[in-house]
């Protein structure tokens, strides 16, 4: 069993990359995908990176989204693979901010959406935020390829 590198960190433009189908509900009136779904995208693609890293609830960490933000760029029709691609733009003491583009698998490289996340790690019995620790650090670093 490999111990962490305590003193690993991720690195600013390393990425989580997740793929999800869209489901033929997400659709609006207008047969393309409702924007709230894209949030429903990231969130998703969100709890895939948490679980890959360790941090699955109940715990004492959790995670909080400060600020989510997107432009729609091309709708997004059904059949589709969303892909949406979290790419790391700054780690601060407890937060972490992303990138995000959401994509079409099988229109690689056009943009559907694009924009941003800060996600502030938090202490669930307090809810004041909580520093990063080496080994959460160190876990993030190997996750984000």
């Amino acid at each position: 069993m490999q111990t962490a590198d305590s003193s690993a960190t991720p690195r600013v433009g390393a990425m989580f990359r997740y793929a999800m189908p869209v489901r033929w509900g997400d659709l609006d009136a207008l047969n393309h995908v409702n924007n709230t779904l894209y949030f429903r995208y990231l969130e998703e693609t969100r709890i895939r990176l948490f679980e890959r890293v360790g941090i699955v609830l109940p715990s004492a960490r959790v995670m909080v989204l400060a600020h989510a933000s997107l432009d729609f760029l091309k709708p997004m029709l059904y059949p589709a693979t969303a892909v949406v691609t979290m790419k790391l733009a700054r780690v601060g003491r407890s937060s972490m901010e992303f990138d995000i583009l959401i994509e079409c698998e099988h229109e690689p490289g056009v943009a559907y959406a694009q924009g941003r996340e800060v996600l502030v790690g938090t202490d669930s019995a307090s809810g004041k935020s909580l520093p990063w620790s080496a080994d959460e650090l160190a876990s993030f670093a190997r996750t984000l390829a």
